[in-house]
Parts: structure tokens; sequence; C-alpha cells
């Protein structure tokens, strides 16, 4: 066979076994299709096919097959960060600033903290810290991915639960949208090279100036246009961070940030990131899964992706609980936003690959992190709809 047909063997198996395991496995309750397709890049990876079939894997996932697959996932995941940029709406959480403050700086900080101990443990056992990290970038590294919540996740599960357009979710969407910011402004400053901070900087100045151009001209431009000229600006971001020593996954962000979402229709915006979703992002969940490593064994990876599951999870229980205490929210209201807040999937696996990419973590710690990340994901729905039944049939859930 040749590379096209070897090409689209991988692509049919990519959309093919989770759609079946999620359609006829039924598992739309505790894991969305999304989280069984990051799965399912797991299993086809080295450690579960690459065992079992080492030749069929090696015959489809060849280094051509593969990175074609990869230039595919790289687009789709520009795509997907750029929306999630477009989508960040501060307004609102400054109207409420006392209240997303307080609650997004401790639903953030008692995580980040936990995690980052967990990662000093870390720090002296062999086969967890990249090699080009710092220790302080890897503790941080880490700690952060125990903290980061998934806005677009948590928009599919708000909808699934009936919680969007509730006051109560708009409150959670807050909150979030709070912490990416700042999940993004630390994965910057871990990333940053001092070796060619002047480059870093001299980005950072440009892309202000040319935000501030671009601004100007999207007012300007006919609708039907916004849309072309937003994906020139996407490309064109993600080369100058990417250059400059970033990634060219901050440089999507920073692309989505600068554009206010009232430029573009609403529906063809959720159209796109659902488009992105179904047709794009299951080859970077594969691409994820072939990036996997098991080289400490499946015993020590499991361990430590159990430890950074309770601390994730702890952590932002601990810290939404302490933020209720703090604004005197009624009772039960706390652990059912701190539940939804630990959801963390894509964003989360996409903070990942970002230090795999920079070899601030290894891939036996990216594989326990991913584990980490559709657990607790997985976790939210059992968990919150008995919880979310019991608010609903008592007192009503805080406006």
């Amino acid at each position: 066979m040749n590379t096209t047909e070897i090409f689209l063997i991988a692509m049919t198996v990519i959309f093919t076994v989770p759609y079946l395991v999620w359609r006829l496995g039924r598992t739309d309750h505790f894991a969305p299709l999304v989280v069984v397709q990051i799965l399912t890049g797991i299993a086809l990876g080295p450690a579960v096919l690459g065992a079992a079939f080492p030749e069929a894997y090696r015959f489809v996932f060849n280094p051509v097959v593969v990175q074609s697959l990869n230039g595919l996932a790289w687009w789709a995941v520009m795509l997907f960060v750029f929306i999630a940029g477009i989508e960040l709406d501060l307004r609102q959480a400054w109207v409420h600033r006392r209240e997303s403050g307080i609650t997004a700086s401790l639903a953030l900080g008692a995580p980040l903290l936990l995690g980052s101990v967990a990662a000093l443990g870390l720090l002296v056992a062999p086969g967890w810290v990249g090699p080009q990290a710092q220790p302080w970038q890897f503790v941080l590294g880490m700690g952060m991915a125990c903290a980061v919540t998934a806005l677009p996740i948590l928009i599919l599960l708000l909808e699934k639960i009936d919680l969007l357009r509730q006051p109560v979710g708009q409150r959670i969407l807050r909150y979030a949208s709070l912490d990416d910011i700042l999940i993004w402004g630390v994965l910057s400053l871990i990333l940053m090279d001092w070796q060619r901070v002047g480059k870093q900087a001299l980005f950072l100045a440009g892309f202000a100036l040319a935000s501030l151009l671009l601004r100007r001209l999207m007012t300007w431009m006919p609708a039907r246009d916004r849309w072309h000229a937003s994906l020139v600006w996407l490309a064109v971001c993600g080369f100058g961070a990417d250059c400059s020593g970033l990634h060219f996954m901050v440089g999507a962000f920073l692309a989505g940030v600068v554009i206010d979402a009232q430029w573009f229709d609403q529906r063809q915006l959720d159209l796109l990131r659902h488009h992105v979703l179904l047709v794009l992002m299951p080859v970077f969940f594969l691409s994820t899964g072939l990036r996997t490593g098991w080289s400490l064994g499946g015993a020590a990876v499991l361990l430590v992706a159990a430890l950074l599951l309770l601390v994730s999870v702890a952590g932002k229980l601990l810290g939404v609980a302490m933020a209720g205490r703090i604004l005197g929210w009624p009772p039960g209201e706390s652990a059912l936003i701190g539940w939804l807040l630990q959801t963390k999937a894509l964003i989360m696996i996409i903070f990942v690959n970002i230090l795999l990419d920079k070899q601030m973590i290894t891939g036996d710690a990216f594989t326990a992190l991913l584990l980490m990340a559709v657990a607790s994901t997985m976790l939210t729905i059992p968990v919150v709809s008995p919880m979310l039944a019991r608010l609903r049939g008592g007192r009503p859930v805080h406006p």
C-alpha cells in the first residue's frame, strides 16, 4: 500500500472506533464522546496497540503517516484554542469582580499549591522531569496542570445538565474564564526563554501593536471577510509565537483573545467549534495518544496519575469551599461548583502537550497527567447529577 492508503486506514480507525464505543456502549453519562476519543488515542498508542500488535502498529502509524496526522492535529488545536480565546468574555467577571476574583483565585490557587507539593516529590524520583526543565518550571507546570479547568468541555457539560443558561452556570463560566487567563499567563512564564527574552519581548510588543490595527480593520471590513482575516491572523500569531521561543498554541490563544465574539454571528461561531470538534480534533486526540510513555512501567504511571487526581480534585473542592464560606453561599453549592470546575480534558491536554513539546516533562509524566485529566472529567457528571437533583429538590441554587 502507498502512504495515502495507509493514511486513510488510520483516519478510518480514528473516526470509527471511538464513535462505536461511545454509541454502542452508551457512555455519555460518564464519558462524553470527547473523553472516549482521548481514551481511544491512548489505546491506539504504543502502550496498548503497539504492545499487543507491534507489526500492525508500525504499519499503520509509520513515521510518514504520523507526520501527516501531526500536521492536521497542529491546525486543529490551533483553531480550537483560537475559538476558546474569542469566546472568552471577561466583562461579566469585571461586573462581579469581588465574587469572581475570590472564587477564581481560590479555585486555581488551592489545587496549584497541592499539585506543586506533589511535583516536589517527583523531583527526586528519576523519569518524570524533562531534560530542558528547571526544577521550578517542572513544579509550576505540574501544579498548574492540576489546577486547570477546561472551559470548552465545561460548556458542554453545563449544556448537558441544563445549567448553561442558568445564573449559577454563568457564574461558573465567569470563574473558569478568569482561570483561563491565569493558566495561559503562567504557561507563558514557564516557557520564557531567558536566552531569547529580547525576541519574546519583541514578539509581544509587535503583537500588541498589530492587535490594535487588527481591531480597527475588523470593525471596518464586511462581516463575510472577517472569517478569512481571522484565519490569516491566527496563522501569523502562531508563527510569531513559535519563532520567539513561546509555543504556537500560546500564539493561537492570544490571537483569539483580542478578537470580539460579537464581530461574528454566534450561531456560526458555535457551529465552527462543533465542526472543529467533529472533523479535526479526533486527529489531535490520536496524536496525543501516540505520545504517551510507559518506560517507568504501568504501575508507576498509574500510581502517579492517582496521586495527581487526588490533589487536583481535593484542591479544587477545598478552594471553592473556602470561597463559598467567605461569600456566604448556601450549603451544598460550593461542592457543586467545585466538581464542575475540576473538569479538565481538552485545555489541560493542550497544556501538557506544550510542556512535552518543550521537554519540561517526560512521556511518563505526560501519560500520568493525561490519565488524570480523563479521570477527573469522567467523574464530573456522575457526581454532579445527584447533587444537582438534591439542590433542585431543596433550596434554589444561589442566583
